[in-house]
Order: structure tokens, then C-alpha cells, then sequence
């Protein structure tokens, strides 16, 4: 994973240079949705808070990569496949956005969502989709649901504030589609995470980038065996099992929707 996170430094070092943005800090927190069931009681009690160094460079690459190509049903995309309906399971879900709607009406005013824990997910990279994360939370999603708990919030800019549209709950990437769906009835939502990620050699490094890439998030290797041929690192999963709900929505199409999670955006 250190060489993911190296990997993924470098990579927004040169986008970010092509794109004349601000070079961001170089320490390191958890990425929105990682993988945090390893962490002991003794880790958790030095994730950052608020006032900690922004996040690093190698996270905000991910965001971007993800922002990008998030839900493309891709090979570097796998979501839970949708189930028929049985018995129960609109309610259940139901109950699901019901307190995230409670949840997301506490949480309107960004600045309450900080007092609580939450961290913003590299406010000085532009986004078209904010995360504010509770680190607390995402340990905590890897043992048990709490729908009070999301992960993240889900914010847009709105001047020199935030604007919130949404919550985000993560799952160990251990689970099945049998235990995500205790979570949340997969015949109304989708999880989704991220497969099949292909490192480059350090004399490849500029093929991430590019209508043409080979490696990466968006790069056209996506096996082992074809990512071994490279010269690349092959991951076959990275970071968390992700759902994004819309509470504020009427309908369940919007609510969960599928499209509005792969443009990142506030539906705008």
C-alpha cells in the first residue's frame, strides 16, 4: 500500500503541474473509505482532528482519479449487482434514509459537521464534491451499521461555505454482496469499489495520464498478467465497499442514484 500511496504522490504532482494548482501538503491521513479494520484502539486515538495537517498529496490523487472515471462500469469498477426486491426491503431502506435525512439536517451548517470530528478531504483542491470524514466512523463501519454514523458527509462549495447534499457509508472490502446487503438491500442501492489497479515502473510514469493510459485508475491494464508484462505492481482491490445516499431527494431513483455518484457533482 506505501507504494500505491508513492505511486499516486507522484502522479498528483504532475497533474498538478500541467493544471498550475497549489502544491498541497505532504502528510498523510486515511483516504475517504480505506480500509481501516487493521487499525488498533491505539491508531485510532492519533487520527487527526480538524486542526491536523491538510491530507496528502497521494489522497487528493485518488479523489481526482475516482471523481473522474468513479462509476463507470469499467474494468477498474465493481459494483454489486442489483437484486430483485423481496419482502421488506423497500421499509428497510427506508429506515436507512430516514436518518441520514435526520442526520444530514444536523449536519447542515459545515461548520457543526467540524465540531464533531469530521475533516475536510482537501478544501483547497477544487471539487466538484467535497468529503467531510469522521476517520471514527470509518473504523467503526467496519464492524457494525450505524446509519447516525455515515463516513462521510457529501458537500458542494456554496461560496465561501459548503452547501451539504448527501452522506456516504463505507463497508469492509472483505464483504460479500450477501453481507452488504444486510447493510442496505442491494435491490435499492449499489456499493461500489475499486479493482484492478496497475502500477507503473518508475520509467512509466507518465502513462497515467492521457486519453491513451495504460496504468492507473483510468489506464487500459487491468490483469494481473498483463499488468506483470508492464513491468507495473498489481492491486486487485483498493480502498472500501462505497454507497452514496441523497436524502434531501423525493424519489428513490434520485436518492440512491447511481449517475449522480459517477459525476461527483450536487447534481448541478
Amino acid at each position: 500500500m506505501k507504494r500505491v500511496l508513492l505511486f499516486l504522490a507522484i502522479a498528483l504532482a504532475a497533474a498538478a503541474a500541467q493544471q498550475n494548482t497549489t502544491n498541497q501538503d505532504m502528510s498523510g491521513t486515511p483516504t475517504p473509505g480505506h480500509d481501516m479494520s487493521s487499525m488498533s484502539d491505539h491508531d485510532m486515538s492519533n487520527m487527526p482532528t480538524q486542526d491536523a495537517p491538510a491530507e496528502s498529496a497521494a489522497d487528493a490523487h485518488a479523489m481526482h482519479s475516482m471523481e473522474g472515471h468513479h462509476m463507470e462500469m469499467g474494468p477498474h469498477m465493481k459494483m454489486t449487482t442489483l437484486r430483485t426486491a423481496q419482502p421488506g426491503d423497500e421499509e428497510k431502506a427506508q429506515r436507512v434514509v430516514e436518518t441520514a435525512r435526520k442526520v444530514a439536517d444536523k449536519y447542515k451548517d459545515y461548520r457543526t459537521a467540524l465540531n464533531d470530528g469530521y475533516r475536510i478531504f482537501h478544501p483547497n483542491v477544487p471539487q466538484k464534491q467535497y468529503h467531510f470524514t469522521n476517520y471514527r466512523y470509518a473504523f467503526e463501519a467496519t464492524f457494525r451499521f450505524d446509519p447516525e454514523h455515515p463516513t462521510s458527509l457529501l458537500y458542494k462549495k456554496d461560496g465561501d461555505g459548503y452547501q451539504l447534499i448527501g452522506v456516504m457509508y463505507t463497508a469492509p472490502k472483505r464483504f460479500t454482496e450477501d453481507e452488504l446487503n444486510q447493510r442496505i438491500p442491494l435491490s435499492i442501492a449499489q456499493w461500489h469499489e475499486h479493482v484492478n489497479l496497475c502500477l507503473p515502473p518508475s520509467d512509466r510514469k507518465q502513462e497515467v495520464f492521457g486519453p491513451n493510459a495504460k496504468f492507473g485508475l483510468a489506464g487500459s491494464i487491468a490483469t494481473q498478467a498483463e499488468c506483470d508484462a508492464n513491468g507495473g505492481t498489481f492491486h486487485p482491490i483498493i480502498f472500501n465497499w462505497m454507497v452514496h445516499v441523497y436524502p434531501f431527494e423525493k424519489d428513490a431513483a434520485q436518492i440512491w442514484s447511481v449517475g449522480r455518484q459517477a459525476r461527483g457533482s450536487g447534481g448541478d
